[in-house]
């Protein structure tokens, strides 16, 4: 199959782009020819560029021209699309149905639905905008704290729902998740086009002989819930805790944090494998419904159990018993006695561990992942043909 892959990246460098890279690689494996078109928000520089964007990004008649040509040049199969905002915008999507082309969407993130992307606003969950007005996401100024970026973000959501774009020019959505599945059936997309698609990890590393202490691998942003487990951490002199990221916490959580906390900060994907195999679990302390942090397969791929918010995509891929256990979002003092109860207790660490690694086996290997997106991608070609 001839695949065009396109995607809009980020200034910073996140999980969307290492997912765009692994299934990229992982099509080529299998024998797929594809193609892979990035633009770069590094782009937007300077006054006019941003008005330029504001303007264009529900809708850039100039990228319906661009991917016009590129199809003519490449002649996919199937155009699959990443991240399209704010560069990409919507017109991609109506320009690949006009030409007769299943389009796949991955739904990384609720920047369909919602302005900041998370359902998440003032340090708690905010599905305004699905039961309501997706204004609120303007009122509130959900993208960035800026009104003009919030008002873009709301005239492409607004306009992609009143033209039917996301009923008629998209063929199959990947939804991370069964949750993130629900919100979107809720905030009104097909149901029968979105399928359920984790990502995956090829690289696995062996655990050390003696693992010690727990680790958080994140940005350090409210969202995270990192605050939470320094609070917790108050309460356990007797664990060290690793955390490696960087993020507007930073400073704010290494003066909150006691003697027992190490900040790595940013750390190359060689380094993280090597915390996750001394380590005996990973924290995951998230206020927000996450997608699906590609840490969380990680860890699985290296046996390592996961003690993680009981919310949203958390709740359905952490399943205590098996591969972690849960805490009470945003309760310090219920993190705790579940660390405690945890770490505390080898026979049970072991038995997880197992989970762990069985769930990555399971759910979370390259070939796995792989006949499901050929399989979804099969599905899209189907309806395409149907009309």
């Amino acid at each position: 199959m001839n695949i065009l892959i396109l995607h809009n990246s980020y200034q910073q460098t996140g999980g969307e782009d290492a997912v765009v890279a692994a299934e990229s690689a992982l099509l080529r494996g299998a024998g797929h020819r594809v193609r892979v078109e990035t633009v770069s928000n590094h782009a937007i520089s300077g006054l006019a560029a941003r008005a330029t964007t504001f303007l264009n990004a529900p809708y850039d008649p100039k990228r319906k021209e661009w991917l016009a040509d590129l199809v003519a040049r490449e002649r996919p199969d199937l155009v699959h699309i990443h991240n399209f905002f704010p560069l990409l915008t919507p017109a991609i999507h109506e320009a690949a149905a006009e030409m007769g082309l299943p389009v796949v969407q991955t739904l990384h993130n609720y920047r369909l639905v919602c302005a900041n992307a998370r359902l998440f606003r003032k340090g708690s969950i905010c599905e305004k905008c699905l039961a309501g007005s997706r204004f609120w996401g303007v009122a509130h100024r959900c993208y960035r704290g800026s009104f003009p970026g919030s008002l873009a973000v709301v005239r492409m959501q607004e306009r992609a729902f009143r033209v039917g774009m996301w009923h008629s020019h998209v063929h199959r959505y990947i939804a991370l998740t069964a949750f993130a599945r629900k919100k979107f059936i809720a905030s009104g997309l097909p149901a029968d086009r979105i399928a359920v698609k984790p990502n995956f990890v090829a690289r696995t590393s062996a655990p050390a002989d003696a693992r010690h202490g727990a680790l958080f691998v994140g940005r350090l942003s409210p969202e995270k819930g990192v605050e939470t487990l320094i609070k917790a951490w108050r309460r356990l002199p007797m664990f060290p805790l690793t955390i490696a990221g960087s993020g507007p916490e930073l400073e704010s959580m290494r003066a909150l944090a006691p003697a027992n906390v190490m900040f790595t900060g940013a750390q190359e994907p060689e380094e993280i494998a090597l915390h996750m195999a001394k380590a005996q679990a990973l924290i995951v302390p998230s206020l927000w419904y996450e997608g699906f942090p590609m840490v969380v397969a990680e860890a699985f791929a290296a046996g390592l159990p996961i003690i993680a918010s009981n919310i949203g995509s958390l709740a359905e891929i952490v399943v205590p018993g098996r591969n972690g256990s849960h805490f009470v979002p945003g309760d310090a003092q219920n993190l705790a006695v579940m660390v405690k109860a945890l770490l505390a207790d080898p026979a049970a660490l072991q038995r997880l561990a197992a989970g762990a690694r069985a769930s990555y086996e399971t759910h979370y290997r390259p070939e796995t992942n792989l006949a499901q997106l050929e399989r979804i991608y099969a599905e899209a070609i189907i309806t395409a043909r149907m009309g």
